[in-house]
């Protein structure tokens, strides 16, 4: 398995635009069909919009385009006939033999991979007398669906075995990572919203890739695609599997913090989100914490009674109130970029969204906060 997991770009909620950008780059989504509550388009009309729209995303997108096909065949080899990246193909679905070998015959001559992609609400009820447990039912549909795919002579596959439930969804990668030398797609299907559904996928996919099972990944969200995306990116940095943008180190708010930590770590987020290299800063709110604690940080704030400290590599470099931190620190991050024959990011850093939930302010005024010796 590879070393490096990337991450498959999301498609979005049907019929939806999102504001599918990420870093400049904009993410695959997918579009609403042909026709539409008004009534149904004829089969020819559905071809022919398919096939307009299939070659139009292909010729517009800068990332790969992965046309996710059930059914009918006939909308695999239009997407194949407009040259798209991958296909995501269920051979045991499709009833028409012949056209799943017209399938499988155009994908190799066109060097198309094809993911074969179980999810756990596809494997049917149970029958009487099954004693599998359904991680094995779901290894063992995956393994009828490649054994198609090889009876065809085709072995440019990839497979996915999703689950919603977390340990089933394990138990089932790890056992066809045993069997099987093709590349494997992670996710948790079906997660969530951004916040249970980061979490869920974290719990699920992090335990894999940590024991080296899985090539791509998808953190399935109730969310724009741009938050799939960022999430997938957390979980790969936070295991060492990708080194880019920003990295924050912010310790939880207690008794020891003597500036309003919380809206001044999502200050920091905010206006360091596209931070184009990588970087680790560290949002202390004491003395104690930081630079101690976060010295392995590049650069980082470390809070006072009204003021704070900014460090770089457990160094201070300067002592500022606390209404200018936020420009302090990105005035040093210039200072290391420029240091290693990079542009500055200051001027590029997004503004606040929030203005007045993200501004740093004084939730306890500074006459009843308790003041050290």
């Amino acid at each position: 398995m590879s070393a490096l997991p990337l991450i498959a770009r999301p498609s979005g909620p049907r019929g939806e635009r999102p504001r599918l950008v990420v870093d400049g780059r904009p993410a695959r989504r997918r579009f609403q069909p042909p026709g539409g509550p008004s009534g149904a388009p004829s089969a020819a009309q559905v071809q022919a919009r398919l096939g307009r729209r299939y070659r139009d995303r292909r010729r517009r997108s800068i990332l790969p385009v992965v046309a996710d096909i059930h059914f009918d065949y006939r909308l695999a080899l239009m997407a194949l006939d407009a040259k798209v990246h991958k296909l995501r193909l269920n051979p045991g679905n499709i009833h028409n033999k012949d056209g799943v070998r017209q399938v499988v015959r155009r994908a190799k001559e066109q060097g198309t991979p094809i993911r074969i992609g179980v999810n756990h609400g596809s494997i049917g009820d149970r029958q009487p007398g099954d004693v599998r447990d359904e991680a094995q039912r779901m290894v063992d549909l995956a393994l009828s669906e490649i054994r198609i795919l090889e009876d065809l002579d085709f072995d440019d596959i990839v497979v996915s075995v999703k689950a919603f439930d977390v340990p089933v969804m394990i138990a089932a990668y790890r056992r066809l990572a045993k069997v099987v030398p093709y590349p494997l797609h992670l996710g948790v299907t079906e997660a969530g919203t951004a916040l249970s559904g980061s979490i869920r996928s974290a719990a699920g996919m992090s335990v894999l890739l940590y024991e080296g099972i899985g090539d791509t990944i998808r953190v399935s969200l109730s969310e724009d695609p741009v938050v799939e995306v960022k999430a997938a990116f957390d979980l790969l940095k936070s295991l060492g599997l990708r080194d880019r943008g920003l990295t924050l180190v912010a310790c939880p708010s207690c008794g020891r913090a003597d500036i309003d930590l919380i809206p001044l770590a999502k200050v920091a987020e905010e206006r360091l989100r596209a931070l184009p290299t990588p970087m680790k800063v560290a949002v202390m709110g004491c003395e104690v914490n930081g630079p101690g604690e976060a010295k392995d940080a590049d650069v980082g704030i470390a809070g006072g009674v009204g003021k704070g400290a900014i460090f770089r590599k457990g160094k201070i470099v300067g002592t500022y109130p606390e209404s200018e931190l936020m420009d302090a620190l990105l005035a040093e991050i210039d200072k290391i970029l420029i240091e290693n024959g990079k542009e500055p990011y200051s001027q590029k850093a997004p503004k606040l969204s929030h203005e007045g939930q993200l501004t740093p302010g004084r939730s306890v005024p500074a006459g009843q906060r308790s003041e050290r010796p």
